[in-house]
């Protein structure tokens, strides 16, 4: 079902590994790979410290998506941090990415749609980029437990097109739901 107000607000890919990524007019999401001519892209781990433990390992995080609603809160707490700059392909706004449950289909205007795999688990690599972002990405719950803001990560399950202002569907998964993991 498409959610009123859903939609993607930039994206963004680099073809070398670096933190940040520049903006982009438009992704081609290729089904089993990523984002074509992205550093991350492929059927198996393209994060450098994954690929050092076991280069065979499945791309789980073959499609990093951050919420816009994010950044204003970065900037709220005097944060500068723009489309691309954490490293995310896909910069929604109005889906509540966190609340997802693993499996979620989003599946965009194109017809292109991945499927949520789990939390993308900040590094320092944040905190090296602004100080003090990485504690700003991360929060407690009343119980304690760790809240991870920096987005989801997903797999490419049809591929097609993906661009600024482009709706997003929300298909969750059938029941039961299991809540995001780190991946």
């Amino acid at each position: 079902m498409t959610e009123s107000g859903t939609s993607v607000v930039a994206v963004a890919r680099d073809a070398t590994h670096r933190f940040s990524k520049p903006t982009a007019d438009r992704l081609l999401l290729l089904k089993g790979i990523g984002v074509d001519g992205d550093a991350h892209a492929g059927p198996t781990v393209r994060h450098r410290s994954r690929v050092a433990i076991d280069p065979t390992q499945p791309n789980l995080r073959q499609v990093h998506l951050i919420h816009a609603e994010l950044l204003d809160e970065l900037a709220d707490d005097g944060f500068v941090v723009r489309s691309g700059d954490l490293g995310e392909n896909i910069l929604t706004r109005g889906v509540d990415l966190l609340a997802l449950p693993t499996g979620t289909i989003l599946r965009f205007a194109s017809g292109a749609a991945v499927s949520v795999t789990g939390l993308r688990n900040p590094c320092a690599q944040i905190e090296r980029f602004q100080p003090g972002l990485l504690a700003a990405v991360l929060d407690r719950a009343t119980d304690g437990t760790l809240i991870r803001k920096a987005g989801v990560m997903a797999v490419v399950v049809t591929s097609g097109t993906v661009a600024p202002q482009d709706a997003i569907a929300i298909i969750p998964p059938p029941p039961p739901h299991r809540a995001l993991q780190p991946v």
